[in-house]
């Protein structure tokens, strides 16, 4: 069993609310010893020791919603592939969406993604299964069986499920497996055509706008639902100021509520889009400055829990075309704690809360390994250099895909090492 030990590093653990000096001791797959008390324990025999001065140590982020084209869109996106890209993004963990072809809707759909991921992936990859079969919002899948097989979490990926009767049903379902609904909500007949944020922008470029309502509508419906349930239930994307208010007002009613919002909206506003850049084609699309502020203090004071990459890969054929006829989506893997840092670096989010939303809050929330540096926990962990300034460049992208929303972009905060059950997985 090799040994490793990461010594006087700025160890960062939400799962123990410690922010400190200290060394982390990783022996085989395991998290032997983590945080000051550590520092004057001693090598053992023929560790490797790695001095981490001025650099940060944090759990291997958890990013619950990851689309990935395998099966049937590998040209976009293969499980393998994604887990590169997460590795070189300091993701140990990611929940894939199973907005696939065919959809993840059934155990052998289930089995394969987990097969493959065991055969092929350098991190940890969790299916999600569809709520309904097909996504088509009609008829529910076997929440039973896909769980039991391994689905972490149920879902419709990108679409968002109208009939009120079947959410309901999903919710009852759901509870009473233990398992999490997780819900992306936009009404359809608002957003009718709509390809950005309503508004003074949209008018300017003569694009069709999405309202904020048509987000919050079916918000609203799905909270109710979660209070007559007692479901778990999950906010997948919010992104706007009057959603926020509607996930305090039910988390202040006790309800069983949890919120994420995908780091394009939080790091990004409408203005970003300039002259028809179609990679700042997203859904949600990007909202006016003042709901990316709303969701940053929403994300300070813990109304909404976790912060997404939202990793949807499209290829040139999808993204290379007038605004309104281009694909929604970017990747994200690769830029999510970069991205995020600016939060920290500006002073506007705490670190520590900023690391609990990208590892901790998510692993607790779907329930699964990691989000800690906990003596006895699967050493899955990320070295940082909190400072080093870099430029995201198209070459340097691991995806299959390069459409990202940050090319050129400015970033402060390296990832260095990325370390998956004690294997190390990426290194810069």
């Amino acid at each position: 069993m090799s040994v490793t030990v990461f010594h006087n590093a700025r160890i960062v653990d939400p799962s123990r609310g410690i922010d400190e000096i200290g060394s982390v001791v990783v022996n085989g797959k395991r998290i032997e010893a983590a945080g000051s008390s550590a520092l004057n324990q001693g090598v053992p025999d023929g560790a490797t020791i790695i001095d981490c001065t001025g650099k940060l140590i944090v759990p291997g982020l958890v990013d619950t919603r990851v689309f990935i084209g395998e099966p049937g869109g590998e040209h976009r996106e293969t499980i393998a592939s994604a887990s590169i890209a997460a590795a070189a993004g300091g993701v140990t963990s990611i929940v894939m969406m199973p907005d696939t072809e065919p959809t993840i809707d059934d155990i052998a759909l289930v089995e394969f993604v987990l097969r493959t991921a065991r055969e092929t992936a350098c991190v940890n990859v969790f299916p999600a299964a569809a709520i309904t079969k097909g996504l088509s919002g009609r008829e529910m899948t076997e929440f039973g069986l896909l769980h039991e097989a391994g689905a972490v979490a149920f879902t419709d990926g990108r679409h968002t499920i109208a009939n009120s009767m079947v959410m309901r049903r999903a919710l009852t379902y759901a509870r009473d497996f233990g398992a999490v609904i997780a819900h992306e909500t936009q009404d359809v007949d608002l957003a009718s055509s709509g390809v950005i944020n309503e508004g003074l922008y949209a008018s300017w470029l003569g694009l069709p706008g999405i309202p904020r309502e048509a987000e919050l509508i079916p918000l609203e419906r799905d909270l109710a639902l979660a209070r007559l349930t007692g479901g778990a239930y999950h906010a997948a994307k919010i992104s706007t100021a009057m959603a926020t208010d509607a996930v305090k007002r039910a988390k202040n009613d006790n309800a069983n509520i949890t919120a994420g919002l995908a780091i394009h909206n939080l790091a990004l506003n409408e203005n970003d889009v300039g002259e028809y850049r179609t990679f700042f084609r997203l859904a949600p699309p990007l909202r006016a400055e003042e709901d990316r502020t709303a969701m940053i203090e929403a994300l300070k004071d813990g109304t909404v829990d976790i912060v997404v990459s939202s990793h949807d890969p499209q290829d040139v054929d999808t993204k290379r075309l007038p605004f309104a006829d281009a694909a929604a989506g970017a990747i994200g893997l690769e830029t999510l704690l970069s991205a995020a840092l600016r939060l920290y670096h500006n002073g506007d989010v705490p670190l520590l809360r900023l690391i609990d939303a990208l590892s901790t809050a998510p692993a607790r929330i779907f329930g699964l390994p990691g989000g800690t540096l906990r003596p006895g926990a699967v050493a899955d962990l990320v070295l940082v250099d909190l400072d080093m300034p870099w430029i995201v460049s198209e070459a340097e992208i691991r995806s299959r895909s390069k459409n990202t929303c940050f090319e050129g972009a400015r970033l402060q905060g390296r990832i260095l090492q990325t370390m998956v059950a004690g294997r190390t997985v990426f290194s810069d």
